[in-house]
């Protein structure tokens, strides 16, 4: 067995760890994919809807059920056999794909043109199966048109598919993505995907080998228009993608054990008894699943203690405990910045530090996370920043009537309002709350949202992905970010 220098784990640190932790912008590789036990239902050709915020996984599992070489890892190392009969069909994604289904600016023109939605996606399915009268048509209007003049006749062509995918023994499975790109408008963006929605459900229902999984977000699912028959049925069929502390680790050994040269083969070496595939390192079992052997390996990496003793807290659960949401939930995404920017702070602040990664340079990490976490949901969902805001520079725990007077004195209710019902507001891209009017109900929905969380007392607390970024202090706690 080779233990690593502090030198050499830095260098694996800084090798292994995505550049970019965003799916859209990284490229999956067989030899980092991670695949967590929990995802193995998501994967399912019969789960219509996969659920999960931000950085959980959804664009890699999209993109492991459009890839051959990804699916079949996937169908190997979750013993999942129906994976290895599926013919994946691109129904909606980031990617700019016009001759395979209509992107934003084309969705756009169709509502303007107030075109059947359920039929936009019915139009798609049928040019995925090279119908030659839907081939023949120049554009997705004419397509769509077509599809709804001819009802008996798209009918008629899905009926025969379906058929055709039963006697090659296969599923055809419609994959959609990256939801908040349908329109750049939040209620034309709710009322298409109400129309996937329905068009996933009509396929699970009324057919036996087509299907579709709709991979969503929590907020745009609940707010998006199912005013169709059975639509609750969703409910029952959907998946939630999270994250352990075991599994955010198990990643996290899953890139040290695959990087390039001499350090990941020494990691290996060290860490157990690692598989070899033609395309991988996979990692021994209780690598990834066993908590007491992930301590040992990762005080290797950081120390026993987030500072000189135990009064600061162990290392292995403060990291994933300080990203954590109100509901529990770290993404990887989050995780990794925060490892990658613990890297690069201790490679230019702590080098001469005892361990691979300083205490210090792990907060700095939480705080570049925090900072991002909070873009992201600026960018989601703007009404959040707006209710926070006013909290700036004060302390958590904070009582319930403190904050509904910060917000009186804000003036919120009018912000809110203004962003909902204002159709010039570049706001309006994204959701609003419910209520914005009633600060009770506002409360109970940043609750449910995670961004809030509610202590015995009554107070209420911000977990420190989201206090930190919004300049909301704890005494005691990790420092805020200071710009």
């Amino acid at each position: 067995m080779t233990e690593l220098s502090i030198s050499a784990y830095r260098e694996l640190l800084r090798t292994s760890l995505p550049q970019a932790a965003d799916a859209n912008t990284t490229e999956i590789h067989t030899n980092t994919l991670f695949t967590a036990p929990r995802h193995r239902r998501a994967l399912e050709p019969d789960v219509t809807v996969v659920r999960g915020g931000r950085g959980v996984g959804k664009t890699v599992w999209f993109t492991t059920l459009l890839s051959d070489d990804l699916r079949d890892l996937a169908a190997d190392e979750y013993r999942l056999p129906s994976l290895r009969r599926i013919q994946p069909l691109r129904g909606f994604g980031a990617e700019r794909d016009i001759d395979t289904y209509p992107n934003r600016n084309v969705l756009a023109q169709l509502l303007a043109d107030e075109v059947r939605l359920k039929d936009i996606w019915k139009a798609v399915a049928l040019r995925a199966f090279d119908h030659p009268d839907i081939v023949a048509l120049p554009n997705w209007k004419k397509r769509i048109d077509w599809v709804t003049e001819n009802e008996e006749e798209s009918e008629r062509a899905l009926q025969k598919a379906d058929r055709e995918a039963t006697e090659e023994g296969v599923t055809k499975l419609f994959l959609f993505d990256a939801l908040d790109r349908l329109h750049e408008d939040r209620r034309s963006a709710d009322r298409l995907t109400g129309s996937i929605l329905q068009f996933a459900l009509d396929l699970r229902l009324e057919t036996r080998n087509l299907r579709a999984k709709v991979f969503i977000r929590e907020d745009m699912l609940d707010s998006s228009d199912k005013n169709f028959p059975d639509s609750s049925k969703l409910e029952s069929n959907a998946v939630d993608l999270t994250w352990t502390q075991v599994d955010l680790y198990g990643l996290l050994f899953q890139h040290l054990g695959n990087g390039e040269g001499d350090t990941s083969r020494d990691f290996r070496s060290s860490t157990g008894d690692w598989r070899e595939k033609p395309d991988r390192y996979v990692p021994p079992d209780n690598l990834t699943a066993d908590e007491k052997v992930q301590r040992e390996v990762f005080a290797r990496l950081a120390g026993d203690y987030m500072g000189r003793n135990h009064r600061r807290g162990r290392t292995y659960p403060w990291l994933p405990n300080h990203l954590a949401d109100g509901r529990g939930q770290t993404s990887p995404r989050s995780f990794l910045v925060a490892l990658r920017t613990a890297t690069e702070n201790t490679l230019n602040n702590y080098a001469d530090h005892h361990h691979p990664l300083h205490w210090d340079a792990i907060r700095e990490g939480v705080q570049q996370a925090s900072q991002t976490r909070v873009y992201e949901v600026q960018e989601d969902l703007p009404w959040v920043a707006e209710a926070i805001s006013p909290l700036s520079g004060l302390q958590v725990p904070i009582e319930r009537e403190e904050v509904l007077h910060q917000w009186s004195e804000a003036e919120l209710s009018t912000t809110l309002r203004n962003m909902v019902e204002d159709p010039t507001d570049d706001a309006q891209t994204r959701t609003g709350p419910r209520y914005p009017n009633d600060h009770t109900k506002l409360l109970d929905e940043l609750v449910a949202l995670g961004i809030m969380t509610r202590r015995l007392n009554g107070k209420l607390d911000l977990p420190d992905v989201f206090r930190l970024a919004f300049d909301i202090g704890r005494k005691g706690g990790v420092p805020r970010v200071r710009t």
